[in-house]
This record gives C-alpha cells, structure tokens and sequence, in this order.
C-alpha cells in the first residue's frame, strides 16, 4: 500500500498550524480546508502522524469521496470502496454520520445504508452472510457536505489531545492541542523562559516542555490502528523507537507555571510527573502580579480568566489592568494571551501587535500577541550553543 490519503482533522483555526506539522513531518503534498488537513503517506505516516501531531484531533484514512444525492448513489459507491483492503474477517465496524447542507439529511439512515453497503462489500471478499464484529475496532464516518459525501476510518482511537499525562482533570482545563498551538504560535524557543502566571492544571507549561525537548506527545499512548493487523507491531515499535531516539531528553529548560489555586496546582504537579517533566516545570503557588519572571527575552504564554460566569468581570479586568502593569517591567519579553474579553486590550494598557481568532471549546477568543525584541544574533548562538554542549555532556 504505497500511497494512503490521510486527513488530519484541525479545530477551527488551527489548520495551518496543523499543516506545517503534517509538512515537517516530511509529506509535502499537503491540502488545507476548512477543519482538516489532507496529505498522503504510506502505512508509517498512519503511525507517525498520531504520535508527532500535536495541535490535530484526529487522523483518518480516506476511502473515498463523491457526490450523492440518493440512498442508491452512497450504497453503490460506498460498496465500491476498498474495505477489505482494510477490515479483516472480524473487524468491529461502527459508522457515525454528519450532514450539512446535503439533500440527504437524514444522518441516521445514511449510517444504516454505508454499514450496509460495507457488509455486502465484506460478504464478497470473506463469502459470509454474518459478521460477528469481535476484532479490532475501526470506527467509520461518513460526512455529507453539499451532497459530497466523504468516507473516513478513525486511526486515533481516543481524541490526540489525551496524551496520557493527564490522569486527573480540572474544572474546564484548556485543551491540550490548543496550548501546544498558543506556544508553536509565539516566538517562544527552547533556550527562552516561558511563564504561564494562570497554569491552572499545568497544560501550557508541560506542552512546552514537551515541544522543548521534542518529546512526541502521543509516546505514552495507544492508537485504534495499533491493532489493526494491516499496520504490524514491528512498525509501531519502529516509529516509537524514532520518536525515542528524536527526544532531547537533557536538554534544559527554563519554564515556570504559578497560580493562586494551590489545589489545581497539585493536579499540575501530578500531571507533569506522569508526563515525566517534574524535574523540568516549576510550578509556584503565587498571584499573577508576584510571579517570578526571571531573565531576558522570554516569554509569558498563558489562559488567564474570561470572566464568564456573573459576578467575575469586575476580578477579571482587575487581574487584565494587573498583568499588564507586570508586563510592561519585561521590556525585553514577549506576552500571549488567549481571552475571550472584548475589552482585553484596553485593560492590559497595550494594542496587541496581531490577533488570532482561536476557539477555547466552544467559546470564541483571541489570542492577543505582543512581541518584544528578539535575542541578539550572537546571543542566541551562544546560548543555544551551551545548551547543545550541555545536552552532549
């Protein structure tokens, strides 16, 4: 199987970050629309793309796409796919559905009529009437928009942004795809200190430590497609020994996440541990406005309060009136900061220098940039250059 169209699915906002992923990755031939990132690879790239993407929800094979406007025209082309390319003799099966702005609307009865035409497609490879579905799971989509309908196997299993570390939950943490966006989005490098003064439960801090030692973020995890028999174990073990060897597992690093909330703090702290970067994130019970922000050119990358519920606006534009008289003692610092408050840039005292539209669930925000100055040339080098020899010793 030389070549497979795969898709990596985007959150609003995120594609082309997605897509530069899916490109250093090394698949060139790449396409980006709304919600999805199209590329095509082989049986590794299956493998590679769920463990290295960190900002995508999901991978998919795509089986195929075209127009259907009857309940004939996607049974009959739904059979002439290739699945039992795909699924063996007892591959269990399930089909979801969406449509929008299709004649076929009904998503129910599309479901029933692929899983139907599956079957007679699997009736003509395994020459049985009956499947009992007690192997390997391949969950199936078909999604109907504008009368194409595109079908899609799930490779991912659970969603990418579950990496494993996160064994305890806070009350509506950030996302993990979203934070390791916010900090691929800012000018933040492993030889930088990067400050998150609202932490929470540690997402941001520990996806930078992640991205700083170029740790894969799906390494500790399963995948649907690790059982399937069309991609061998010996091939998952060679793609996680890849990813192994990649890891810069020395390499220093100057992250520091603080919050007021010294319960949350204590599922941070957990959380860092089962990822193995306690010995790498700092995390400190403070207030915003007494956090230690330490060095030259770093940067604060955080999810400061929104001021959502009743009640707490009038905290919340006092904490935003406070960071920014903090941010403005870094004049070598660069700040990011994802909110949905209308009235952010006026608060924090400064026009952000560029906006970006990102959905934090499904609540819009911005993510507000200020770029302060750059490293000196030399001092990059230099710094970068120890570091290096530090990780080498």
């Amino acid at each position: 199987m030389a070549k497979i169209e795969l898709i990596a699915t985007a959150p609003m906002g995120l594609e082309a970050i997605v897509a530069r992923e899916v490109r250093e990755l090394g698949y060139d031939d790449v396409s980006v629309d709304n919600g999805k990132v199209t590329f095509i690879g082989d049986e590794a790239a299956i493998c590679r793309a769920n463990l290295w993407l960190r900002t995508a929800d999901r991978v998919l094979v795509k089986m195929g796409e075209f127009r259907a406007t009857t309940f004939e025209e996607l049974f009959e082309q739904t059979k002439a796919l290739p699945w039992p390319d795909w699924l063996p003799e007892d591959a269990e099966f399930p089909v979801n559905g969406k449509s929008h702005k299709s004649q076929l609307s009904s998503v129910p009865a599309c479901q029933g009529i692929v899983k139907k035409a599956i079957v007679e497609k699997m009736k003509q490879r395994y020459r049985h009437e009956w499947f009992q579905e007690t192997g390997p799971r391949y969950t199936i989509e078909v999604s109907l928009l504008k009368d194409i309908a595109t079908l899609t196997i799930d490779t991912s299993g659970p969603g990418l942004h579950k990496r494993g570390y996160r064994k305890l939950a806070a009350a509506a943490p950030l996302k993990e795809t979203l934070a390791a966006a916010m900090i691929l989005l800012s000018r933040w490098r492993p030889d930088r200190p990067l400050v998150d003064p609202f932490c929470g439960s540690g997402t941001i801090p520990i996806e930078a430590a992640l991205i700083g030692r170029n740790i894969a973020p799906g390494l500790e995890r399963e995948f649907a497609a690790e059982k399937w028999p069309i991609l061998s174990h010996k091939l998952w073990q060679q793609c996680r020994q890849e990813a192994y060897d990649l890891a810069k597992r020395t390499l220093p690093l100057e992250i520091i996440g603080s919050d007021i909330d010294e319960q949350v703090l204590s599922l941070a702290r957990h959380s860092a541990k089962c990822a193995g970067l306690s010995h790498v994130v700092q995390f400190a019970n403070l207030p915003a406005n007494r956090m230690k922000a330490e060095g030259e050119y770093g940067c604060i990358i955080t999810n400061p309060p929104y001021g959502e519920r009743l009640g707490e606006k009038t905290e919340v534009e006092t904490i935003y009136r406070e960071l920014g008289q903090f941010c403005r003692k870094l004049e070598t610092w660069s700040f990011f900061i994802l909110t949905s408050h209308f009235y952010f840039e006026q608060l924090f005292g400064r026009r952000a220098d560029k906006k970006r539209k990102l959905y934090n669930g499904r609540i819009e925000c911005n993510l507000y940039q200020f770029f302060g100055p750059l490293p000196p040339r030399s001092q990059q080098m230099s710094l970068q250059q120890m570091k290096e020899e530090t990780a080498e010793g």
